[in-house]
């Protein structure tokens, strides 16, 4: 027997991190902080004041390989407000065959407000990423996220191939699914040139509001938002905004959907969008 077999391959990183939020005397404190592996925050912002805590989720790695798995664990208690962003793009690297995978569990207790808000993700020619995503509301709780993806790196040309993405994501409210959602892209499929797909476009994302239910007045105003680059719809259902862009050009859909959430954020949570800081870096 080989005594290495079972030894932990010291090149594939296996990382966690739970946090926690709680709310006292109108302050959103971090309250919990656990983590394994190559997963960190930095200290709590409070640029809007005491009530809403802005959190930066890195990894320092800076890209995710073929064996990587990484789990995010998020709670928010009563009353409390987090937006948690990251200081730059994913990058899912290349494999040479083992799958990679991000998993992210959201809590949001009743009258909590989480805003998941990260920085796009690349997906390198060759990469297998499976990222699962479960956002679990409570009554009266609120949710805004958004998740802008780049098959390949397009600044030099290259596409998605080979390799794939597998995404899931479900939003629960009270344990009732609001929206569930999979897809599996496989590099160079007909799913990735069909109009009933991507048409051939490289970048594709999705905002979502949840536990919310939006006027006419904003529907008309988020449809009426210009895109200056690629194909944009808006999807209004129970207790739930959608907003969905595909297109050539990550600036334009990060653009598109900053401005999106610059309009909602007032309506659905009684707050002017307040960007954070790394967005300008």
């Amino acid at each position: 027997m080989n005594m290495n077999e079972h030894l932990p391959d010291p090149h594939v990183w296996q990382a966690r991190i739970a946090l926690g939020y709680g709310a006292a005397s109108g302050r959103t404190v971090l309250v919990r902080r656990e983590h394994h592996g190559p997963l960190r925050v930095q200290k709590a912002l409070y640029p809007e004041g005491d009530a809403v805590c802005h959190t930066l989720l890195l990894h320092p790695p800076g890209g995710i390989a073929g064996g990587d798995a990484l789990h995010v664990d998020i709670a928010a208690d009563a009353g409390a407000h987090a937006l948690i962003t990251t200081p730059g793009a994913t990058k899912w690297y290349r494999s040479a065959g083992p799958l990679a995978r991000s998993e992210l569990a959201l809590h949001i207790a009743s009258g909590a407000t989480v805003e998941w808000l990260p920085q796009e993700s690349i997906v390198f020619d060759g990469a297998r990423a499976h990222v699962a995503s479960h956002i679990a509301l409570q009554a009266d709780a609120r949710y805004i996220g958004m998740d802008l993806y780049c098959l390949g790196r397009t600044a030099s040309g290259e596409r998605l191939t080979h390799g794939e993405l597998q995404l899931d994501t479900r939003i629960t409210l009270d344990g009732r699914t609001l929206w569930l959602e999979q897809a599996r892209l496989d590099g160079d499929s007909a799913l990735l040139r069909s109009a009933a797909g991507l048409a051939g476009a490289p970048v594709f994302g999705t905002l979502a509001c949840a536990g919310f239910d939006a006027d006419d007045a904003l529907l008309k105003a988020c449809r009426a938002l210009p895109c200056t680059a690629g194909e944009t719809g808006i999807t209004r259902l129970p207790g739930l905004l959608l907003a969905r862009y595909r297109g050539d050009c990550t600036q334009s859909a990060r653009a598109w959907f900053v401005h999106l959430w610059s309009l909602v954020r007032p309506t659905m949570l009684g707050r002017v969008a307040q960007p954070p800081r790394i967005w300008n870096t």
